[in-house]
């Protein structure tokens, strides 16, 4: 079983992530910690990350464009690549995420 490994160097990811609010922030790398330390059918069934993908949207390479949650308040937009997870965007409106 392959673990995941995070790619952060998305620019939009970045600014949001280094904008966000401490507590936030926190979160987020509290969430990230958590992937790095499971496997990928770990992150598909795990309660708290709230994966799930955003229906009728895609990379420009075809890759299905899935939704985790970080916080009450915030969620993140990613993409699986083979083992890697490619962070996009942060979204402080879950409903953001989805459109």
């Amino acid at each position: 079983m392959a673990k995941v490994q995070l790619d952060l160097n998305n620019p939009f990811f970045q600014k949001e992530w280094f904008s966000l609010e401490k507590i936030e922030a926190l979160a987020l790398n509290k969430m990230l910690r958590k992937l790095l330390s499971m496997e990928w059918q770990q992150v598909y069934i795990d309660k708290g990350l709230r994966w799930e993908q955003i229906r009728f949207k895609t990379t420009r390479q075809g890759h299905n464009i899935y939704s985790l949650r970080f916080s009450q308040k915030y969620r993140v937009t990613a993409y699986r690549d083979n083992d890697y997870l490619v962070m996009l965007n942060i979204h402080v409106d879950h409903d953001s995420a989805y459109v």
